[in-house]
């Protein structure tokens, strides 16, 4: 189990290296992101068209990631648009990086974007 003071640590890290397994290769495929943490979940995005690494969510949910010199695994999901955690996670996810914003700002930011979370 991950304690409190941890995610508070790894929350202030920019980036996440997320890695998933080749849905055709089965080899190791390793990207660097921005995410977020909130209520113990950790919560990604990405713009534009399917990439390898989220087909490879599609076909593999379980998933390795470090965050600063933290290791974690879990499982991955995308989330369904217009829900609680999908509104959640896009707030997370602007404030992390731009500060507070109106929630047409931030939906308009999201509007073409995917949302996924990560539960450990």
């Amino acid at each position: 189990m991950i304690h409190k003071d941890d995610l508070t640590e790894i929350s202030s890290k920019r980036l996440i290296h997320l890695t998933t397994r080749g849905r055709k290769t089965g080899k190791s495929h390793t990207v660097e992101l921005w995410f977020a943490v909130r209520d113990g979940r950790f919560y990604l995005s990405h713009e534009g068209n399917e990439t390898d690494w989220m087909k490879n969510i599609r076909n593999n949910t379980q998933v390795s990631f470090e965050i600063g010199e933290k290791k974690f695994v879990g499982k991955a999901r995308y989330l369904d648009d217009h829900t609680t955690e999908a509104e959640k996670a896009k707030v997370a996810l602007y404030e992390k990086y731009y500060g507070r914003a109106a929630k047409e700002v931030i939906e308009d930011w999201f509007s073409l974007s995917r949302l996924l979370a990560i539960d450990l």
